[in-house]
Order: structure tokens, then sequence, then C-alpha cells
């Protein structure tokens, strides 16, 4: 059979496959330029200013391309995409139709973050948009455009990773050799020297005084912010209106006290800038008087103290008055709250009652005290306890010496511990037997709850002593720290001041008879009768 003879006609495409244009069609590609510098700095400024310049000539010297316009982004890092406007603004426009082709200095330019550029190219791509890299001489329409880009991209992101890992190294270099800066523009009482450290700004430090003292003589935040905003102080920022965050802040930050602690948190992605609070994973700095302080170091421990107290004592806490769960009912331990007699008329007062006296079956006999009373009460017990001070500080120095004689307690510590790890590897080897070893799964598992029995019964007795240990630090801090309040004080008081009352006295007990028994945090208890009308 003859060899038929196939005549084959090449029919050319119209239509481009990418921008679905007719190939026919002769209209100029719609251009836009991207300029992006990544600080704002003078220097960079000036740069970005010669890219707008430099892409809006470039652009319009082709006179196969139509000039749209050169977006732009100051100041803006370029490991993401999601705080750069220009950028965001400038795909928008690409993927509405308005865009051919996206010319820009580099991949880095573009994006330091492989996948947000791929991405981005990806999708631009699928809408029949290119972007041509200048520099690296990439067209994204081309064949290898993307393993270049994917290439480029990749060593860009190290770049930023390198960066981000030097300046961290920087950043803990300074924090090691105990460096101190703050956010100065909204950290209150505070300015960078002329030497560069911080210096205190005295209009702004009475303020932070004034919290301190608004907190000891037992205020919410709440009711500090009512007050400062009843004054006309503005905030850290500003503001006219003051938030419990930030009064809670300034009460906790320590550098008040002249101290820092460095790198309270730390970016835990170089790429999204998140940041997160340091719990351990990465070293931190404490630098002990770092700087002028503007609040005692005492004082700032007390606040501290009083925090613990009240976060202890939940929303029992009211704050209408430094009395305020503090006075204790003998018949039931619940606390004495205030409550007010003859509210509408001439006779109106405010006296003191146990808020649990109706709630039970057996009312409570403890006497409704007013305020003026119990103040009478607490001058007594502190002239009292204050006699003898000399005595008094030696007998809390002796407490502190006994509270910090660890030797049979670390002893003690380091015999569970080795326990715990005897039982431990014990536990490890028996699985491993078993694991190689054919033997009876019922034998196996007895002596494996056998001994998994005793570790836990170590464990837990380790985890008592440690919190032992821990308890009788912070019993000892407190005793140091109410020797230091006790040197300090007057040794009369002739009038009542909530400070005073707030540092020294842990609760008062109220009894059947009016007696109150005030006990101070040294654990010192005196009681006082009540007086006769």
């Amino acid at each position: 059979m003859a060899q038929v003879t196939r005549n084959v006609r090449v029919i050319p495409a119209t239509i481009h496959p990418l921008s679905q244009l007719p190939i026919a069609m002769q209209r100029r590609r719609r251009v836009a330029g991207y300029a992006r510098v990544s600080t704002d700095s003078d220097e960079q400024f000036t740069s970005y200013e010669a890219q707008v310049d430099y892409y809006t000539r470039f652009i319009q010297s082709k006179p196969e391309w139509e000039f749209v316009k050169v977006y732009t982004d100051e100041g803006i890092s370029g490991t993401n995409t999601k705080r750069r406007e220009g950028f965001k603004e400038m795909i928008s426009d690409a993927l509405a139709g308005k865009i051919d082709l996206i010319v820009t200095k580099s991949v880095s330019r573009f994006a330091r973050n492989t996948v947000d550029s791929l991405v981005t190219i990806r999708k631009l791509k699928e809408n029949g948009v290119e972007c041509f890299f200048e520099k690296e001489g990439i067209y994204t329409f081309d064949g290898k455009g993307e393993l270049l880009i994917t290439i480029m991209s990749s060593l860009a992101q190290e770049e930023s990773r390198s960066i981000s890992e030097n300046i961290t190294w920087g950043q803990r270099k300074r924090f090691s050799d105990g460096k101190v800066s703050m956010p100065y523009k909204h950290f209150l009482g505070y300015c960078k020297g002329e030497d560069g450290q911080p210096a205190i700004v005295e209009e702004e430090a009475a303020v932070v005084r004034l919290i301190y003292r608004l907190f000891l003589e037992g205020k919410t935040q709440a009711g500090i912010c009512k007050y400062l905003e009843g004054l006309g102080i503005p905030s850290p920022s500003g503001k006219s209106k003051w938030s419990k965050t930030t009064v809670t802040s300034i009460l906790t930050n320590e550098k008040y006290k002249g101290d820092a602690l460095l790198q309270k948190s730390f970016t835990v992605d170089f790429l999204e800038k998140k940041m997160k609070p340091n719990e351990g994973e990465v070293p931190q700095y404490y630098v002990e008087r770092s700087h002028p302080h503007i609040i005692e170091p005492d004082e700032w421990d007390h606040v501290q103290a009083e925090f613990a107290r009240r976060k202890a004592l939940g929303n029992t806490y009211s704050g209408k008055s430094t009395l305020s769960a503090k006075l204790v009912c003998e018949d039931c331990g619940s606390f004495y709250g205030s409550k007010v007699w003859h509210s509408t008329d001439k006779y109106r007062r405010t006296i003191w009652r146990c808020n649990n006296k109706f709630s039970n079956e057996t009312h409570c006999c403890t006497p409704t005290l007013d305020t003026e009373t119990v103040q009478a009460q607490f001058i007594t017990a502190y002239n009292r306890l204050m006699r003898d001070r000399r005595l008094l500080v030696e007998d809390c120095e002796l407490m502190r010496t006994s509270l910090t004689d660890f030797a049979l307690l670390d002893a003690q510590i380091e015999k569970a511990e080795e326990e715990a790890n005897v039982v431990a590897e014990l536990v490890n080897g028996l699985v491993r037997e078993n694991a190689s070893t054919a033997q009876s799964q019922d034998a196996y598992l007895r002596k494996y709850e056998a001994l998994t029995q005793r570790y836990e019964a170590a464990k837990s007795e380790l985890e008592r002593l440690q919190k032992e240990r821990t308890l009788r630090s912070q019993q000892d801090k407190a005793m140091a720290l109410f020797i230091r309040t006790l040197k300090k004080q007057p040794e009369v008081l002739d009038a009542w001041d909530d400070t005073v009352w707030t540092v020294m006295v842990e609760k008062a007990i109220v009894h059947r008879d009016g007696t109150i028994t005030f006990v101070f945090y040294n654990g010192t208890e005196i009681a006082v009768e009540r007086q006769a009308a």
C-alpha cells in the first residue's frame, strides 16, 4: 500500500496563555514600579527618593510600556508583607487588572520572606501579571524564573535571619554589660540624660510618687485612675484618661526603684517579629542600682507585698478604706465591712461590722466599731510595740537566723532528689528489660506499679521540701523588710497614718468585748482593750 503523505498546517496561538490578551492586539503594557527602604533614616530617605525617580524615568523611557505609578513603602521591613500598605495597594490594583508588569530593584526589595515572595508572585502569575527584578534580571513569566526567584528569596531570607541574629546578639551583649535603655517617650518619670543614661524628670517623678502613696493608702488601681483624672494629670501617653493597666505597670516596674530586669521578652520569629514574655527560654539580667531611683526600694517592696495580699484576697478587697480586709471577726473569721447608718439624715455615719454577722443561724457577737475607735486602738498598740525597738529588732534578727539555717533542709532535699533519681533509673531499667526479654507481664506490671508509687512518693516529698525552703526564704525576705521598716518609723505615733497601718499590720482580730488584737508582720500580737466612752 502506498504511503499517504500527511499535510500538517500550524494554526498559531491568538491568546497569550498568561495574560489572556489577544497576541495580535497592539496594546502597550501597563507597568508599575515598587520602591521600598527599610528604615526612616535620612540616608535611606535619599535612597528612597532616588528609587522613585529612577523607576518613573525607567518606565516612561520604554515606548512599549504605559506608566501607571510607582508604589512606595518607607521605613518598613521586608521580612513580611503585613504592614506594607504601598505593597498591598499595588497587589490589589494588579489583581484588579490595572497593571500588567511590576518592576522593582531586586527580590530582596520585593520581600525577604520566601513564602510571601512566592505566594505573591504565583498569585500575580495566575492573574496574568508579570514581575521584573532588575538586579537579578528575572522575568517571572520566564520558564526558569520561579526557580531563580526561589533561590534568590531564600538567600534574602537568610540575610534577614543573619541581620536579626546580629541585632539580638548586640542587645544581649548590652544586657550582659548592664546597659539600661527605656522607652522614654511613654515612660513616666525619666528622660535620656546627657550621658545617655536615664535621668529623673522631677515633675513626672512627683506623679509616680503620688501613685505609690495612693496605693499604700489603700486605693485600687481604678481609684488611682479616677484621682489622677480628677487632678487633670495626663497619662504617660498624654491622654486625659488613665487605664488600670498603666497604673499597674508603674506600680510593678522595678526601674522605679533604680534596678532593671533586662530581656523580659524576646523575639520568637524573626520573620513575623513576634514577641513573647521570657519565661526562662533565654537568659535574663538583673542590674541593681543601674540608675537613679524615684521610689525608695523598701517602699517598692511594700507595694509588691500589698499587691500579693490583695491578689490573695480576690474580690474581698474594695479599696474604700485601708481598714478593708484587715479587720477580722473572732467568732466566724470573716472580714469586717463598712456600713452606713442614717444615710439620709444628719446622724449619718460609717461603722464597721462583721460581713457575716447575720448570715449564720448563730449570729456573731462581735461588736460594731467606728473608724475612730479602730484607729485609736491601733495607735496604742503601735506605741506599745515601739517601746523597746532595739530589743524588737534583735528578736527579728534571731528569727531571720533561724529561717535561713537551711543545713538540715538542704540535706533532706538532696536525699529526696537522690531517691527520685534512683527510682527513675530503676523504672527505666525495668522498661528496657521488658522490651528485650520475654517475661510474665503480670509480674512486670506489679514491679512497675510498685516502682512508680515509690517514685511519686519521692517526688511528692521533694516538692514539699522545696516549697518549705521557698516559703522560708520568702519569710526571711519579709522579715528583713519589716526590720528596715521598723527602723524608719517614728518611736511614737501621735496620729493615724494609712501607710504605717498598711506596712506594719497583717490583720486585726476583733473580740466580743471590743478588744482588738493587732497582728504585726513579724508575728507580734498586741491586744488593746476597748476604751471607755
